[in-house]
């Protein structure tokens, strides 16, 4: 089967950073589906893993989470998805990845794809919807209030593709004032179009920004990139009492600033339930239907920004240098095989 992987952690400069390969088709076992991909997309997860996971000599890496398809075959313990459905989900971190023609899943980390929506609009969806989902309501409990606190959140990057999603189920399954940041009026109006109430500028402090509001101190706070930077400011701006939830990788972060508030602070890894095989491994399945049923019904649209054509090598590295720039907006897909 056609893939693309890597046997060395390079830069994305690099002509062997991610190359053009040939695998062997793999078989399902347990309860894999063995997925016929159609559509991925790359999200930000793929270039950190390049630059640091180094495969064996002689074999191959193969990124890649997100992926739209159709079940090719199951293994003998799956029960879920048949041969001929259609599907979405975001894999596993210690699996190979989606950037291949057939790829094996865990059928309980897998959603029945939208009916409404193309394979590319789709892909765009599974890993930051997972993510923000986990973040607003399994982390930061959104929907219990923090006394006294404005029933508002702070959303830090929120054109990104975890704030684009953020963003839409905040506004739209909420009641909270959602305030996203953006540096760019491209980016401020993306976020407004899914659902921003106030957009405020990463690019300047952000305290001074949200008291400028007038709706009082946040109860929450979600912070999506940059946290290191952004930190003294969120521990200013956020209520007493209140959420604050991460999902970036700072080399180190003090928290010690959210200690005279008391703000609890959670960290959000959509990988944790398949790394772990937790006990409440199929909820991931089931957010990803629920996430269809929204789209489906016109509650959640995709956070597709730009398709990059073709699943290959040359617009793999495209995706890549654009994600490492910091400047993309919403999520980049590559559909079909050439």
């Amino acid at each position: 089967m056609r893939a693309v992987g890597y046997q060395t952690s390079l830069p994305v400069e690099d002509d062997q950073s991610l190359q053009d390969i040939t695998l062997p088709q793999p078989t399902p076992e347990g309860r894999d589906l063995l997925v016929a991909v159609q559509a991925i997309s790359v999200n930000p997860v793929d270039t950190k893993v390049r630059m640091r996971a180094q495969p064996e000599a002689g074999s191959w890496k193969v990124l890649g989470w997100d992926a739209v398809g159709v079940v090719e075959a199951v293994g003998p313990e799956a029960t879920l998805f048949a041969p001929g459905d259609p599907v979405f989900y975001a894999g596993a971190l210690g699996r190979q990845g989606t950037n291949a023609e057939f790829h094996l899943v865990d059928e309980r980390i897998v959603g029945a794809k939208p009916k409404t929506l193309s394979a590319p609009e789709a892909a765009a969806l599974p890993l930051t919807a997972i993510t923000a989902w986990e973040a607003l309501f399994d982390r930061l409990e959104v929907n219990r209030p923090v006394p006294g606190a404005a029933e508002a959140i702070l959303i830090v990057g929120g054109a990104g593709g975890v704030g684009s999603m953020a963003t839409q189920l905040a506004a739209r399954l909420t009641g909270l004032t959602v305030i996203t940041t953006a540096s760019r009026g491209e980016t401020a109006d993306w976020s407004k179009g899914l659902g921003a109430t106030h957009v405020i500028d990463h690019t300047q402090p952000l305290a001074a920004q949200v008291e400028a509001l007038g709706i009082g101190a946040p109860a929450f706070v979600f912070s999506t990139t940059h946290t290191d930077e952004h930190l003294a400011e969120i521990a200013k701006l956020i209520a007493p009492q209140g959420r604050f939830a991460l999902i970036d990788d700072p080399e180190s972060l003090d928290i010690s600033p959210l200690k005279q508030k008391s703000v609890s602070t959670h960290w959000e890894f959509m990988f944790t339930r398949s790394m772990f095989g937790t006990a409440d491994i199929e909820k991931q399945g089931a957010l990803l239907n629920e996430i269809a049923r929204l789209i489906d019904e016109g509650t959640l649209r995709t956070t597709l920004g730009e398709c990059f054509g073709a699943i290959n090598a040359a617009n793999l590295k495209r995706a890549h240098a654009l994600l490492e720039s910091h400047r993309a907006k919403g999520k980049i897909v590559l559909e079909g095989w050439e």
